[in-house]
């Protein structure tokens, strides 16, 4: 399943590509971006919230595995609210970082220097993993999904 509603982009083409799949496709919208993005409406369910907070319960709640495609700081603010979250103890949920290119390389090692400067303890690394393809990705989630 995969999430998000906007049609061009890497969320576009994600949902594009699992509907070619076979797979289902759940759009999940703030009602504020209605009219300033274009809407990827060939979804199975289209979802509508009030907030982008609202957006990111929604996505949670119907997911069984967080995975962080390159993207913008939309991306940053949902990749770290699902780290703290299981962090706090709050969900045991796969947290799947696409490598695509080293896009995330940065933020690893941001991660790391956290770690490095004791505002968090070393288990932080273990509550997310990266993965450098497709493949890899696919791999992981049947394993942690079993």
């Amino acid at each position: 399943m995969v999430y998000g509603a906007g049609d061009v982009g890497l969320m576009g083409t994600a949902a594009r590509s699992a509907k070619e799949a076979g797979g289902t496709v759940l759009g999940v919208i703030p009602a504020h971006l209605t009219d300033l993005e274009i809407v990827y409406r060939d979804v199975d369910c289209l979802i509508v919230t009030e907030t982008m907070h609202e957006r990111k319960k929604v996505m949670f709640m119907n997911s069984d595995a967080i995975v962080a495609l390159p993207g913008g700081a939309g991306t940053l603010d949902e990749l770290f609210e699902a780290i703290t979250w299981r962090q706090l103890g709050l969900h045991s949920k796969p947290i799947l970082l696409l490598n695509v290119d080293n896009y995330w390389d940065s933020v690893l090692s941001l991660m790391d220097n956290v770690v490095r400067s004791g505002f968090a303890d070393e288990s932080l690394a273990g509550l997310f993993r990266s993965v450098n393809s497709v493949n890899e990705l696919i791999a992981e989630l049947r394993e942690a999904l079993k």
